[in-house]
Order: structure tokens, then sequence, then C-alpha cells
């Protein structure tokens, strides 16, 4: 079942509400006294906290933080070849066992009989693979897959088969393999639901732009996430990311799971309860030079500092308002703020820049509020100050978004024309003194300071939406 939604809908969310509706009217909702367990599966090379708000968006609705699991695989990055060994990465197999036992032990916690599964990116493959092939299917009511590689970033045979992103490897030719006579490519009872973009996934191009083969066709096109036998909803201009962090993503996951739309975007609350984990970044030790990997493992001895900040100029109000030496749990909190506060994050850590994370103000609790120190790059060495600018949950677009860094419309390396595919920009400053250094995103404002690159230092403006 394929759902449309025209651009109105991205003004007018009561109308998707409409439309989804009645796509789904054969779903059997959940009751607010029966809402199951909810867990979330991140991305390739991702974390937990890029499902923050969607979280929060949940609780905002009714679902009891209790019932809602966002997990860290510990490597999440794929495997070049899936079948071959390599330090610091998983295969879909590791990746399919670790979802199935976060399941096991979030069914325990909760005496749930079901769950269901969330995920974006490559967090569907291990959704399919674990719901197909591992029992899972038993026990997931509901799936949903925002921005899924359903059938690969590429699909040329020969052209590396064994890695799991292939269309045309054995991975997902067997998971794509029909089902029924239908030639349904999900399995029963679970329902499923995926959600994609109308041409703005990097990851679902006919051309290979964004894997580095420009002009060569992947055979993939804009459908590739779309699942037969599934509800599939397509949004226009939102990018590979937002199929499953933004708000219009979670109002169709939303009315998929409950068949009414929501009544609230997030509520905010006054006293919040901050926590989560400092995560590292990996060398494969025979080879140093191929750089570095991300990890989900806690980085132990890093210090984690926190300041409240002048909303205005970024500098430091007072003295330090919580600070903390990470151990083997990961856990930089708890740490109680105020949603009308900003604040600066500092974490150091031997071979480590000292990275100073400047957020927006919180507006609810989180547990999964995960930092991750920067290395300095040679590039960035002669440079007074190094400033990025990050946008974990979505890509930036030049031809769809308003955005100012450090009073620049032009983002560096945002161009108009080719699409959403870059959530990271940085600046490199010649400015030998400290000074303010702002940012916007789409009406999100941000402000920092910026340190001395000389002294070891780097500054991180994260944006939340």
């Amino acid at each position: 079942m394929n759902v449309r939604f025209t651009s109105k809908w991205l003004l007018s969310l009561s109308t998707a509400s409409v439309l989804l509706l009645t796509a789904c009217s054969t779903l059997m909702p959940f009751q607010s006294t029966q809402l199951p367990p909810l867990i979330f599966v991140h991305g390739n090379g991702d974390s937990a906290a890029l499902w923050q708000t969607t979280m929060w968006r949940f609780e905002s609705n009714g679902w009891h933080s209790d019932l809602l699991h966002a997990i860290d695989v510990p490597y999440p990055l794929a495997r070049d070849a899936d079948p071959k060994e390599q330090v610091g990465r998983s295969s879909t197999t590791e990746h399919m066992n670790f979802l199935k036992s976060e399941v096991e032990a979030v069914m325990k916690k909760t005496g749930a009989k079901q769950v269901v599964l969330i995920g974006n990116s490559r967090g569907g493959n291990a959704i399919r693979n674990y719901i197909c092939n591992a029992g899972g299917a038993q026990v997931v009511s509901h799936a949903v897959i925002g921005g899924g590689t359903s059938h690969g970033v590429q699909a040329v045979p020969g052209l590396n088969d064994a890695n799991e992103f292939s269309g045309a490897g054995p991975f997902l030719k067997q998971l794509n393999a029909p089902k029924n006579d239908k030639g349904d490519e999900v399995c029963g009872p679970t329902k499923w639901l995926t959600i994609r973009s109308d041409n703005n996934d990097k990851f679902a191009q006919p051309d290979g732009l964004w894997l580095g083969m420009k002009g060569r066709a992947t055979l993939v096109g804009f459908d590739g996430p779309e699942l037969k036998g599934a509800t599939n909803v397509v949004i226009p201009r939102i990018d590979h990311r937002e199929t499953s962090f933004t708000q219009v993503s979670f109002n169709a996951t939303y009315q998929f799971l409950t068949g009414k739309k929501p009544a609230n975007n997030i509520v905010e609350q006054t006293q919040v309860s901050l926590n989560g984990k400092v995560f590292g970044l990996g060398q494969e030790p025979s080879n140093p030079a191929s750089g570095n990997y991300v990890n989900n493992l806690a980085l132990n001895g890093a210090k984690l500092e926190v300041f409240e900040i002048d909303s205005a100029t970024g500098t430091r109000k007072g003295n330090v308002v919580h600070q903390k030496t990470i151990v083997s749990d990961g856990n930089w909190g708890p740490f109680l703020a105020n949603s009308k506060v900003a604040y600066e994050f500092v974490v150091q850590a031997p071979g480590y820049a000292t990275t100073h994370i400047y957020r927006s103000p919180f507006a609810r609790s989180s547990q999964v509020i995960h930092m991750r120190p920067e290395r300095m790059a040679d590039a960035d060495k002669a440079a007074q100050a190094v400033v990025t600018l990050t946008r974990p949950r979505g890509y930036f677009d030049a031809d769809r978004d308003t955005m100012f860094f450090d009073g620049k419309s032009d983002l560096p390396g945002i161009t108009k024309g080719t699409g959403a595919g870059n959530s990271n920009v940085r600046l490199r400053l010649s400015d030998t003194d400290q000074r303010s250094i702002s940012a916007e995103f789409n009406g999100e404002k941000l402000i920092g300071q910026t340190w001395p690159a000389a002294q070891g230092h780097t500054t991180v403006l994260e944006l939340t939406y």
C-alpha cells in the first residue's frame, strides 16, 4: 500500500493525518491502556542519541518514558564485506543478534508480550533480518523503517556484492525474496510501515553522486526504501535522516501505530534530568592512517564539565554546574537542568581535542544525550580556531533550508542543486581573539564561543531539530 503526501502536507499536518488514517484504517490501533514498548534502532555509524526528539514526541503523546528504549550498537558501522571480519565494524548477523538480545531484555523488563521496532537506515536491515530470519515475527507487532536501504544504495552486479548495502548481494536478495504469491517482501504477521523521501534521500538515488561514483547508474530508484506488502509513505523533500527524526515522520509513525494523529508536538518540562554516554573513536591497529571509526563504547577516563552560558553571547555565566569523570558505564550524568537555559558541555580525553559543545536548551528530560569528543585533523592545526556546525538528525539542503553560520548564508560545501547529503560543516578561522559564534537552521538558533586550536580546543555547535 502506497501513500503519497503532497507538498501541502508539510504545511498542514492535519491533512496528512487524514490521508494516513485512511491508508491504515484496517490496522488495529493500540489503546492508551495497552501501549507497547517501542525499541528504536539507529543507522550506520549512529547512536541512540538521534532518537532524542522522537522519544520526546512519543512522551508528549501518551507513551511513558519507561516504554521507550533506544539501543546503542557497540560497533555501528557495517563491514566493507559482510562475511569478512573487520576491526571496529559489525556484520549483519552480529547486528541482528544484538537487536534480538535487546528485544528480549526489554520484554523481560516490561513484561510485554510484543514490541514495536522503529529503525532508520541500516537499522531497518537489522529489523528485517530479525523479524524474517530469527523469530522476531512472533514478538514484533509493528515495524517502522525510515530511509531504509532495503534495495541497496546501489544494485550493480559485481560491484562489491558482499557489502550489506548492495542490492545485488546475497544479504538483501534473500530479504527481498517474495514471501507469498503476491510477491510481498515483508514477513507476517508483523505490520510494516516505510517512510521515504520523494527524491531527496542521498542513499536512494539513480545516480551515484553521494557514493563517490558520479554519473554512474546505481540501479536503485527513489523508491528504493519501499517494501512490497508494507504501507509506504512518501514525504516531499525530506532527507535520509529526516525520514525518522522529524515531526512529519513522527506523525506518520504515530498514526500508523494508533490510528489517529498526535495531539501535541513536544510538551516542555521546566526542570529536566539529562544523562547520556561519552563515546570515543577507534583506529584500526594495523593501519592507523586509515582514519577514525566511530564506536558506541564508553570513553573511560574522559572528563566532562557543564557550564551555564549567556544565550546572547555564549559566554559562561559562572563556575562549572556539573562535572564527572567517565567510567565503564559511560554515563556523564545525571544532571538537573533548566529547560530555559543553554549550556556548554566540555569533553576532555587523552588523544582528543578539548571539545566544547553548544546546544539549544533541552525541552524535556532525556537519557540519550550522548557526546563524542573530536580529534584534531591535520587540516585544522594551522587555524586559530575550528568550529563545526552539525545536524545529527538531518542534512543541510541549500535549495530547501534557511541557514546562517557565523553570519553567512552560504555554508561551506553546501551547494544548490545537489540535494541534502552533508550533516557537518566546518569553519577554520584566523581570529586570534576568542569571540561569539552563531548559527541558525530553519529557526533554531545556536550561540557559542571560539577556542584556541593551537591549545588543542575545538568548538561544536550541535543542532537539535
